[in-house]
């Protein structure tokens, strides 16, 4: 099977089932995580040692991730996205990471553990291990490229009824921030905020559907349903791999966003502590980062891993570095973001 269709199969198991339906494997390892990172070219160290990878438990959302765990699901690491780690550490879910176990610790980009959040005097609490971008998906068909030069595409009446946002807090806001102006949301104003939530509302005029997963937005491009969408890389890779002629334009004049995600190691929990670590340094073996961008079309945060793999791959995965606005998703104050949770499930509702 090959691997992006994997991830496809992934993300439909994780929505059809319930969160304690799972990809059985090592017993004494489990690892909740989005779907589709069962891929055993992200696992070929943790494999090697021990014959098979961890047993995987699946998510479908950062939010639904962490309401599970604090509701009392039990695992033994997950891989949230860096704007919730603050939650995992507030609600006393997850324990520093020992780094010392760690080797390959230091390759990691040192812009990926710039926060408090996640490294402070208390210890490491999150490895950072994998990033991209969200910007505008296009059917270069359908679409002439000069009308997604501009965020003001999702507002065009042209597409409407042609558009797809995610149904992601994180991803919706990063686009009605950079729309109105703002590329960096860790202080966002109360003008902003207003600003950018009429931006949504009118954007949602034009929506036919709010995306789940990334196989769920290429298939609904690739029936002609969508022509315009706020996507992630792993869509964008999906589409390519069909030949569908598909465009991610991450340098509109209002910019992008950026986002990254990574491990935490929960506090008590029901495995192997051992091969938890196991399982962190498979991800950061070099050999992950090559599986990363063929199965995903991410990059790894082991910029030296990374440096390995040749800059044309880099360019044509879309995951290249570009002289653009991009706005970070990073950590902002989780009072605010179950704010933007809240906004966007009116806005959705459709008031």
């Amino acid at each position: 099977m090959k691997t992006k269709n994997k991830l496809m199969l992934g993300a439909a198991l994780a929505f059809a089932l319930p969160v304690t339906a799972a990809y059985a494997a090592d017993p004494e390892l489990i690892v909740f995580d989005w779907a589709g990172f069962e891929d055993e070219n992200l696992l070929t160290a943790y494999k090697e040692k021990h014959g098979d990878i961890p047993t995987y438990a699946f998510f479908g959302d950062d939010d639904e991730a962490f309401q599970k765990v604090a509701s009392g699901f039990k695992a033994d690491v997950a891989h949230p996205c860096s704007q919730m780690v603050s939650k995992y550490r507030d609600a006393g879910l997850i324990e520093p990471w020992d780094v010392s176990r760690i080797p390959n610790f230091g390759e990691i980009s040192p812009r990926f553990l710039k926060s408090s959040i996640f490294k402070d005097d208390t210890g490491v609490w999150y490895i950072p291990t994998d990033y991209a971008y969200t910007a505008i998906a296009w059917n270069t068909t359908d679409v002439p490229a000069e009308d997604v030069a501009s965020l003001a595409v999702f507002h065009n009446p042209k597409y409407a009824g042609r558009i797809s946002l995610p149904d992601n807090t994180d991803d919706v806001w990063s686009l009605a921030l950079l729309a109105t102006g703002v590329s960096d949301w860790t202080n966002v104003t109360e003008e902003q905020f207003q600003a950018a939530a009429a931006w949504l509302r009118t954007a949602h005029e034009n929506v036919v559907a709010y995306w789940a997963d990334p196989s769920e937005l290429s298939q609904l491009m690739a029936g002609g349903q969508v022509q315009v969408a706020w996507s992630w890389n792993d869509s964008i890779a999906l589409m390519r791999e069909e030949g569908f002629p598909v465009g991610f334009q991450r340098q509109a004049a209002e910019g992008a966003a950026s986002w990254f995600c990574g491990y935490v190691n929960f506090k008590d929990a029901p495995g192997s502590e051992d091969k938890a670590y196991d399982f962190i340094n498979s991800w950061l073996d070099h050999r992950s980062a090559r599986g990363l961008l063929d199965g995903f079309g991410y990059a790894h945060t082991n910029d030296v891993a990374m440096a390995e793999i040749p800059a044309e791959d880099l360019v044509a995965a879309d995951v290249s570095p570009i002289d653009t606005t991009l706005l970070a998703q990073t950590p902002i104050d989780p009072a605010m973001r179950d704010r933007m949770l809240e906004e966007f499930e009116k806005i959705k509702a459709g008031f």
